[in-house]
């Protein structure tokens, strides 16, 4: 993607930079061109590196307001601007909605719902005035479009999240553009403790129709592009980056009911 797009002498912000996914975004970036700043609660073992650059980190909490500002605040004091804020930052524990009790539910919501509303809130104070305006990315999930057992919060905050900023990006335009990548599931040094080793990772790859989990740099390509002056007429938009989706249980099982029938 960087050989295609140039987004030197641009400003990015990435929530949850540090890791994961996050950190798959915040290399695509450097490697186009982008200085980077990601930014999380606790600092990374390693330094988020690419293309022979840095990201910098400044830690904050993202469910505090006050830090929040503080943050963009001396983003724009040290950069002079901010071109792209990508929240990425989220994220949910196992639990069944009758486990934990209400309160655990609403941080869950509160991080991955309200943390991006109010990074945003913050980004726009600092892209509305300048030239070019700005782009701002919400890192969205499947689970916001279909039943999540097992994580209705984090399905019903990333639903908000998408419905979200579909309205900011009427009210922001036409300075602001705002759009969403829907996340299918992205491979991490996380996921084995969701899928196990690695047969287990290729198994459950092979129930997307592309045959294989995604890759952080496959989201990290997509942010480019949004980010990018080549996406400059997307707004509003909600991008599939989920690999064709989830084949439905029932074609399973009605082809294994026609073989058994064959069978017989």
């Amino acid at each position: 993607m960087a050989s295609i797009i140039d987004l030197s002498g641009s400003v990015a912000v990435v929530t949850g930079g540090t890791r994961g996914v996050g950190a798959g975004i915040a290399r695509s970036l450097l490697e186009a061109g982008a200085e980077v700043v990601t930014c999380a609660r606790r600092a990374p073992k390693e330094p988020v590196e690419a293309a022979g650059r840095t990201a910098r980190f400044m830690p904050v909490d993202l469910r505090d307001q006050a830090a929040v500002g503080a943050l963009f605040d001396r983003i724009r004091e040290d950069h002079g601007r901010l071109d792209t804020l990508v929240n990425n930052a989220g994220g949910t524990p196992y639990r069944m909605l009758d486990e934990g009790g209400a309160a655990r539910h609403a941080r869950v919501v509160e991080l991955n719902l309200l943390a991006p509303l109010t990074a945003s809130l913050a980004a726009y104070e600092v892209m509305r005035g300048q030239s070019g305006g700005g782009s701002i990315v919400m890192i969205g999930s499947v689970s916001g479009g279909r039943p999540s057992p097992g994580s209705a919060a984090y399905g019903a905050a990333k639903a908000g999240l998408d419905s979200l900023a579909r309205t900011m990006a009427v009210e922001w335009a036409p300075r602001i553009r705002v759009n969403t990548l829907v996340l299918g599931m992205v491979r991490t040094e996380l996921s084995p403790l969701h899928y196990g080793d690695e047969d287990g990772i290729a198994a459950v790859g092979r129930t997307v129709p592309l045959g294989r989990l995604a890759e952080p740099a496959d989201v990290g390509d997509a942010c480019v592009f949004l980010a990018s002056d080549r996406a400059s007429y997307i707004s509003g938009a909600s991008l599939l980056v989920h690999g064709g989706g989830e084949r439905p249980a029932f074609l399973d099982a009605a082809t294994a009911n026609q073989r058994s029938a064959i069978d017989k």
